[in-house]
């Protein structure tokens, strides 16, 4: 149990799987949804990332009551956030500009999620999940940028294979610290159960 890192694993997991589940969906969707429509789209992403918005905010609200961890979920948030209103009020049916944002949005998320895995993790598999999230979404955006020789909905299906990404990594992320959070509680109890202080006390009883 040396590796957990007790003040993020207790409160993060939860958020990371429903992250990941939304993540998930929509990426299927993207993929395989058979999705044409090409400013429909953009308006679903944009949604899509208020909704992702609005789970890492109420994440972070959630970790400022217990005053720690929350900076992270607040970044995430406002990547998010920005990204969607950027589409809303500047991309509209702008390939070009949809291009631009879409990828300058997952190639930032890859720099964050790195980020992240090095300063915010100290379980090797949880920095490891984290890293590799971040890796997939710098190579992706760059894949997205230099995607506008295809045809239009090329680009969007490579935000697809990002979303499940993401997804994926979030969901194992997810369920990886809730099943440290377990084993964490266990072994607290069990340590407590036999400390020395508890040994003397029931001596003194005696």
């Amino acid at each position: 149990m040396a590796h957990i890192n007790r003040r993020y694993i207790d409160k993060h997991w939860a958020m990371f799987i429903i992250r990941g589940v939304l993540a998930g969906i929509f990426g299927l969707l993207l993929l395989f949804g058979g999705l044409i429509d090409f400013e429909g789209v953009i308006a679903m992403i944009s949604v899509f990332l208020l909704l992702m918005g609005i789970v890492d905010s109420a994440g972070a609200l959630y970790s400022s009551t217990k005053k720690r961890g929350w900076v992270n979920s607040i970044i995430d948030a406002l990547v998010d956030v920005v990204a969607a209103l950027a589409l809303i009020f500047f991309a509209k049916d702008d390939l070009v500009i949809s291009l631009i944002i879409l990828s300058v949005y997952v190639f930032v998320s890859g720099i964050i999620d790195i980020l992240h895995g090095f300063l915010s993790t100290v379980d090797p598999t949880d920095r490891f999940i984290r890293v590799l999230a971040g890796v997939c979404g710098c190579v992706m955006g760059c894949v997205i940028i230099n995607a506008g020789s295809f045809e239009i909905m090329t680009f969007i299906r490579f935000f697809g294979v990002y979303m499940l990404i993401v997804g994926i990594t979030s969901m194992i992320y997810g369920v990886h610290n809730r099943s440290q959070n377990i084993e964490d509680k266990v072994a607290r109890k069990e340590a407590k159960r036999k400390s020395p202080a508890r040994k003397v006390a029931k001596k003194g009883k005696k």
